[in-house]
């Protein structure tokens, strides 16, 4: 979530848009990026008719970028990016495991952390949107869970591990057979409203998460350690808290703000789990993270599952579980792929949907083989990482010609105005996913997993509260709400909202508030295992049912656009 300006930085950004020129180009500005066109690789093709040309074009799209994916990296903004969503990352997707550790028994901190690692490896190595962060989510969690449930109440329940399995097999097939038809080409329809109630429900997730990961300890632990535990979780959200508003004050240096912005919430990790261990909290013995053995499976299992053996028509019953998984990846990870590349990031590299949902269908085979949490997308983690890697630069006299420092409010000094600094550039390469994934794999060895078990799960509720809070300011349904609890006097007079009735405001919010709460009421049942249709259905429901209501196409303008660019979204044949 920090910046940081960069002379060298911005002329690697700028020069990424042509990987044939040794030299800088001239750096567009913020409206040149957003109009920007995806080249024209083969315009006589059909992408719905021929077999796997979105593949095809999102390979020849990225293609000549890769070895500047790499050189680009030379750059101090992927060592702050990679220690905070290393952090963002690996934290939890673990505390996010935990309730899946103890009720399954099949899992352990080892498969999380090589789940996150093979999703890296793959993803930055071989992906087209290495900016994307995967790895274990709280959804996939819930989905792994609710099957445990459902297949242990069975008098001749199947081996767990082989169920889950094929369940990955078969959503890894229709992974494949997605990307060769095609069928990404839907997210054009996904718009704002689909990705603010499905962000707003994981910052829910995220919060309600780290209420369990305390109140757990009521039940398990004695009262004083767990006392400790709701003291740590308050100290880590209000120290990141303080790092992050300190960062965006005008107190002390430019440097020194970045510097809280971009290590603000590991130092206060670090520091929170270290005040665990002084004085009487000690005593206290509050719980820390659990750990299993080096490199070794939970159950000193074999780390390859023979799910092949698993009697046949619990392979047929698999196949509904495995449409169900396709459900939730198609829209979970895309949507992370498209917050990730979100309009207010200017990239210069194209993206590519189709080869890297085919990617996710071999990670989640290769899940399924190990007996691993299939990894997808990371809301709020990926939009995270790109927002770390953003190069930041101050307005030209040319900018704001053409209104691009709009974001200064009329009564904003001029001496604060002058050192207003906006996006010039994002730092597209592959190294921080990498090594944040590779950060993950050194976590197996001996001496850092006890490094690991040393963390309080007081401060992993911390963690949750601060990272689902965060991503709540900036979410949209946040943001219109807000509007109504302001004072008119201090609303901007150019806010779009201002265009739109307060009616219509309403009733907007309040099909994403519906939306929102029967996702969040079905995950608390036995129902859960089908959420992921709630949320598939978000988009039909913008694309079919809102139109008809008493909208004007304005007001929907304002309430609603695309999540990503044009250039982004030219990838799958433009936006809604």
């Amino acid at each position: 979530m920090a910046t940081t300006t960069n002379d060298d930085a911005l002329q690697n950004t700028s020069s990424s848009a042509d990987p044939d020129s040794a030299q800088p180009s001239t750096t567009p500005t913020l409206r040149d990026l957003k109009t920007k066109k995806r080249p024209s690789h083969s315009p006589n093709i059909n992408w719905v008719e021929k077999l796997a040309s979105g593949i095809i074009l999102d390979i020849r799209a990225r293609a000549p970028y890769y070895v500047k994916d790499w050189t680009d990296a030379w750059n101090y903004r992927v060592v702050p990016a990679t220690a905070l969503i290393f952090f963002a990352n690996v934290l939890p997707g673990i505390a996010f495991s935990l309730d899946l550790i103890e009720t399954t028994q099949q899992y352990g901190v080892a498969e999380v952390l090589l789940s996150s690692f093979m999703a890296a490896f793959i993803f930055s190595v071989f992906g087209a949107q290495p900016l994307t962060i995967a790895g274990v989510t709280g959804p996939i969690t819930v989905f792994n869970k609710t099957i445990f449930r459902i297949i242990q109440g069975q008098p001749d329940a199947p081996n767990y591990l082989h169920f889950v399995g094929w369940v990955y097999l078969w959503a890894a097939i229709i992974h494949w057979i997605t990307a060769i038809l095609n069928w990404c080409n839907f997210l054009k329809y996904v718009t704002l409203f689909s990705c603010d109630t499905f962000g707003f429900y994981v910052s829910w997730v995220y919060l309600q998460y780290g209420v369990q990961v305390v109140t757990r300890q009521l039940d398990s632990s004695s009262l004083p350690g767990a006392f400790v535990s709701i003291i740590l979780a308050i100290l880590m959200l209000v120290v990141s808290f303080l790092f992050q508003s300190l960062s965006q004050k005008t107190l002390f240096h430019r440097h020194i703000r970045r510097f809280l912005a971009d290590y603000g919430m590991p130092i206060s990790l670090i520091a929170t789990s270290g005040m665990a261990y002084w004085g009487t909290f000690n005593s206290a013995n509050p719980q820390t993270l659990p750990i299993s053995g080096a490199f070794q499976p939970a159950n000193n299992r074999s780390w390859l599952v023979p799910f092949w053996q698993l009697e046949g028509k619990w392979v047929g019953i698999a196949l509904p579980f495995g449409i169900i998984l396709w459900i939730l990846f198609f829209f979970d990870h895309n949507v992370s792929s498209l917050m990730a590349q979100g309009s207010e990031f200017p990239l210069r590299k194209p993206p590519g949907f189709h080869y890297d949902f085919f990617l996710l269908g071999i990670t989640t085979f290769l899940a399924g083989l190990l007996g691993i949490p299939a990894p997808n997308g990371l809301i709020p983690q990926a939009p995270i990482h790109t927002t770390s890697l953003l190069v930041m630069g101050r307005p030209t006299k040319k900018d704001d010609e053409e209104g691009q420092s709009s974001n200064l409010d009329e009564k904003t000094p001029d001496y604060i105005a002058e050192y207003r600094e906006q996006p010039v550039g994002v730092v597209e390469q592959r190294v921080s996913n990498l090594a944040q994934g590779s950060l993950c794999l050194v976590l197996l060895s001996g001496p850092f997993l006890h490094v690991l078990n040393l963390i309080p799960r007081g401060v992993l509720a911390g963690l949750f509260w601060f990272m689902g809070a965060d991503a709540l300011q900036g979410n949209g349904i946040t943001q219109k709400i807000l509007y109504f609890l302001r004072d008119k006097k201090s609303t901007p007079k150019d806010e779009p909202l201002r265009r739109v009735r307060k009616s219509r405001i309403l009733l907007f919010i309040a099909i994403q508030l519906i939306a929102f709460g029967a996702t969040f009421a079905i995950t608390q049942t036995i129902a859960a295992i089908g959420f992921p249709v709630i949320i598939m259905a978000l988009i039909p429901i913008r694309t079919l049912l809102v139109p008809r209501l008493p909208f004007t196409a304005e007001e929907l303008a304002i309430l609603d656009g695309p999540t990503a660019s044009p250039f982004t979204m030219e990838s799958v044949g433009g936006s809604l």
